[in-house]
């Protein structure tokens, strides 16, 4: 009759296995004190792409919790990573955690990321002239940036600096051919300076809705009574 043998052995090992890539801090307390690993000049390896670009996905479903959920799964020490876990910190409504983040990488590397992240942050507190400080520094850092464009725009929009906030919202349009929030944010724009030339633009070159333009209005109307 053949010894059966304990499986305990074996089944400490696949415990251990399975929790090996998991990060060192609990990500089910709200309270946590996230410490961000970083290396600021770290390159993103071809696997650390793929897994990006499947939050990236995500993300663009509308799916904030679970591209969250993706990024825990395993961290990465590029800044790209890092960026993109706090602002999903923020847009799943952990601003404290969010800033937190942020400001390690400011303090760490001081990178475009930290500056846009912490104002991002900001105008989710509602310090705007804080937001448009940080928004501002992450523009100059990477002028080439749709989104911080589009953000620090809209910033910009939120404290009624109207005509500045057009020409950072027209180049993170262009910059992402046409596409993206910025193509809301800029009609915005042009509502709240009463710019008809620039809306007849966006609905001759951008082939702007009737429904955008109802949605932008709703929004400038917002924007408006705010102030």
């Amino acid at each position: 009759m053949a010894v059966k043998k304990p499986i305990f052995a074996s089944v400490l090992v696949a415990f251990l296995v399975g929790c090996a890539s998991q990060p060192n801090t609990s990500v089910t307390s709200p309270t946590a004190d996230l410490k961000v690993d970083v290396r600021c000049k770290a390159r993103v390896a071809p696997e650390e792409r793929v897994e990006l670009e499947m939050v990236d996905t995500l993300v663009a479903r509308n799916q904030h919790f679970a591209a969250l959920a993706r990024l825990q799964q395993k961290s990465q020490q590029n800044l790209e990573y890092w960026g993109r876990y706090g602002q999903l910190l923020a847009k799943t409504e952990r601003l404290d955690q969010s800033e937190s983040v942020f400001q390690q990488l400011f303090d760490k590397c001081g990178s475009s990321e930290a500056n846009h992240g912490l104002g991002l942050v900001s105008i989710k507190k509602g310090k705007l002239g804080t937001a448009i400080r940080y928004l501002e520094a992450a523009v100059n850092q990477n002028p080439s940036s749709s989104q911080i464009r589009n953000d620090y725009g809209y910033a910009l929009l939120l404290r009624g600096h109207y005509d500045l906030a057009k020409g950072h919202l027209r180049t993170a349009l262009e910059l992402n051919n046409g596409n993206g929030t910025a193509r809301q944010n800029l009609a915005v724009a042009y509502l709240l300076s009463n710019d008809d030339q620039g809306l007849a633009m966006m609905q001759n070159v951008y082939h702007f809705s009737d429904d955008e333009k109802n949605y932008a209005q709703a929004i400038a109307r917002q924007i408006r009574s705010a102030q």
